[in-house]
């Protein structure tokens, strides 16, 4: 058995994710590698779920009964768990949303109705990144061609970076808002958070972090991040599916306008007008997910047992690991940097002429599942001329042993097809 520095304990972690015993088709056990899109879930976080269901099923902030008080007990100890994971400041700039995509959309939104200075329109200029999944891009193009505002991003080097030699003719005086991805999706990329918000601050345009590659594989302070908004979601960090989060600066989530309308978001209502709840419940309207708040503390509460730095140094070590191995695979182009520094856990590649889904088949074929496809992220697949990559992505429960089948798989398909 490979042996790696900074492994965690893989044989005991993986005793709490029961789906890694499961044994697919022709008795082959599976070798989960698509954790960039859906981590696994621990049976904590299961059994979290299930009791709330089994002795605490009701809805929040409204009844005066023992369930409704120990429902938002549970809910609201769940945001309190959030805020001290990713250190924010205070517990009401947490939001919950459905999902980062929520959160995001939350945000293009809110600038789209707000009042000066913060309102978009056709005198101001939106900046994203040409890797950015497209739950980043497609809110900023639809408000783009609302408002009128100019849309403009920063391109990519050939070795998958951010190019950022024209930094400051991208980020103008115009720019009122810089969203971009800490970890890339596809590439794995992990950006120069510093300079992009050093430039957006001199400026005075806000900056949105999309963290949902970032907040399940390391340490992730939304105060050193110096970011005005960081979005991320539950299903990628042991958490069940149906919960994100939006972090937001205390001053902004006051001053802006709530996206949805409804039950919990409100102060006052009368037949001609409205007031809304302070922050956050002002932008959860109608029944928040209750149960699934409730299970991503209980992730939170996992995670932090097991210490994010050491999350991140285990993923390194599997990453560096299957960077090396998966450059012995002959035919064989990683997209995206080529080095374990300054990347995640994810990787994309191409295996000489034959498509990446018939590649994800043939490796599922062997009980290995992986992602195929554009992964969300279709411009950077025309900016490196492929149509499709595979993409392996690991996490904490996963060993040197997988990064092997990985590559055996690989050759498996190789000779598969000639």
């Amino acid at each position: 058995m490979t042996q790696l520095p900074g492994l965690l304990d893989t044989e005991a972690l993986r005793k709490d994710f029961p789906i890694l015993d499961r044994v697919l088709h022709d008795g082959k056990k599976l070798v989960y590698l698509d954790n960039a899109a859906t981590s696994q879930t621990p049976r904590q976080v299961i059994d979290a779920v299930s009791e709330y269901y089994e002795r605490h099923n009701a809805n929040v902030h409204r009844g005066v009964h023992v369930l409704a008080e120990e429902a938002t007990a549970l809910y609201e100890g769940a945001r309190d768990k959030v805020a001290a994971f990713i250190n924010a400041p205070s517990r009401d700039e947490v939001i919950f949303t459905k999902n980062a995509s929520e959160s995001l959309n939350l945000v293009a939104n809110m600038l789209g109705w707000a009042d000066e200075p913060y309102r978009v329109d056709r005198e101001t200029e939106i900046v994203i990144t040409e890797m950015e999944h497209h739950s980043n891009i497609v809110p900023w193009q639809l408000l783009s061609q609302r408002t009128g505002a100019k849309l403009k991003w920063f391109g990519l080097t050939d070795d998958g970076r951010l190019d950022l030699s024209n930094i400051d003719e991208i980020i103008t005086e115009k720019t009122k808002i810089v969203s971009f991805t800490l970890v890339s999706n596809i590439m794995g990329t992990v950006n120069p958070v510093e300079a992009i918000v050093r430039r957006a601050q001199d400026v005075g345009a806000l900056v949105l972090i999309d963290a949902s590659q970032a907040a399940p594989h390391m340490p992730l302070d939304v105060q050193a991040l110096q970011a005005d908004f960081v979005a991320f979601t539950g299903h990628k960090m042991c958490g069940p599916t149906g919960i994100g989060v939006l972090w937001g600066r205390q001053e902004l989530l006051e001053d802006l306008p709530p996206f949805l309308g409804g039950g919990e978001m409100i102060e006052t209502v009368s037949m001609s007008s409205s007031t809304y709840a302070p922050a956050p419940h002002k932008f959860e309207a109608g029944t928040p997910p209750i149960a699934q708040a409730v299970g991503l503390g209980a992730a939170v509460d996992y995670l932090t047992s097991i210490g994010m730095e050491n999350v991140a140094r285990h993923e390194h070590a599997i990453t560096e690991y299957a960077v090396r191995r998966l450059q012995e695979v002959p035919d064989l182009r990683i997209i995206g940097p080529v080095t374990a520094e300054d990347r995640g856990a994810a990787i994309s590649f191409v295996l000489g002429d034959i498509h990446p889904h018939d590649v994800g088949q043939v490796l599922d074929e062997q009980g290995i599942a992986v992602r195929v496809g554009h992964h969300c992220a279709r411009p950077v697949c025309l900016r490196y001329g492929i149509p499709a990559t595979t993409r392996a992505s690991f996490y904490l429960y996963s060993t040197p042993a997988e990064v092997d089948a990985l590559v055996e798989g690989l050759e498996h398909v190789r000779n598969f097809f000639g």
